[in-house]
């Protein structure tokens, strides 16, 4: 990803405010997602053809998961180690989004849309991440 797209999306030209940028983005992105889930896992699930349990439990996870990411996107300096994970993490939810879609789960044509949708944007997180990391530490 070329630095002037990076500064653009992040405006700012400073590497490690971009990381810092993008983490925040990710926990409010996923903390509000997350507690959605958990608040109206009834209807939320109906809409979506998800189980009404497994989508509070996800919901829970996601908000837990954001608080963590929002804790690393405050700190002056996120370490490498623990953005790395973020990214991990971020691509892990994605392709696991998929493979449930395509196995586990049995969602209304909405919940498929949604599932893919989240997947994306949860990738493009990681993509972004990944490459402002690399920015930050040249």
């Amino acid at each position: 990803m070329s630095q002037a797209l990076l500064t653009g999306l992040s405006r700012t030209t400073r590497p490690r405010s971009m990381v810092r940028r993008f983490l925040a983005l990710d926990a409010v992105v996923t903390g509000a997602n997350g507690l959605a889930y958990a608040a109206a896992s009834g209807p939320l699930g109906e809409f979506l053809g998800i189980e009404r349990g497994l989508l509070f439990e996800l919901g829970l996870f996601l908000t837990v998961y954001a608080v963590g990411v929002g804790l690393l996107a405050s700190r002056p300096q996120p370490p490498a180690r623990g953005v790395r994970a973020v990214v991990c993490m971020n691509l892990l939810w994605a392709v696991l989004s998929v493979v449930a879609l395509a196995g586990r789960l049995d969602p209304t044509t909405a919940g498929a849309v949604w599932t893919l949708l989240q997947a994306g944007t949860v990738a493009g997180f990681a993509a972004l991440q990944w490459a402002a990391l690399r920015a930050a530490t040249r």
